[in-house]
């Protein structure tokens, strides 16, 4: 199954990195490689929360929260046109404050011409995502 894992270090305590990763309608301003969100439901994420996500050079995706672990991780996926992508966001303590992780799996029977024809593209995006959510923690108050 094709797919990626990135991790970065953040000067920030978990629950600040937290609190800027499942504010996901604030992404556009935040991450350059996010055009628009729209959460599709109200409230804090949650299993079962769906948001539209706008990226440069994709189509439209929602995503739906399939699990959820308050103050430390969540994954969402989406699925459409034969391939279903799991995308995997993860906080957790570190000694220098907390160490982001982003995974992200593609399956499904296009997966693999989907994954050529985007590889490239999407690591730069997860990498973006990452030091994105990193700068945004260390200068929130």
């Amino acid at each position: 199954m094709p797919g990626l894992q990135r991790s970065v270090d953040i000067a920030a305590p978990p629950e600040r990195v937290w609190a800027v990763l499942v504010d996901v309608e604030r992404w556009p301003e935040r991450i350059p490689t996010v055009d628009s969100v729209e959460r599709l439901d109200d409230g804090p994420l949650a299993v079962g929360s769906r948001t539209r996500l706008q990226q440069p050079k994709l189509s439209p995706a929602v995503y739906t929260v399939t699990e959820l672990t308050e103050g430390s991780s969540y994954t969402w996926e989406t699925k459409s046109s034969g391939v279903t992508v799991v995308a995997t966001h993860e906080v957790e303590p570190h000694p220098e404050g907390s160490r982001l992780t982003l995974a992200l799996t593609v399956s499904g029977l296009l997966a693999g011409l989907g994954w050529l024809m985007t590889k490239s593209m999407t690591e730069r995006y997860v990498e973006t995502e990452a030091a994105s959510i990193k700068a945004a923690a260390e200068v929130s108050p």
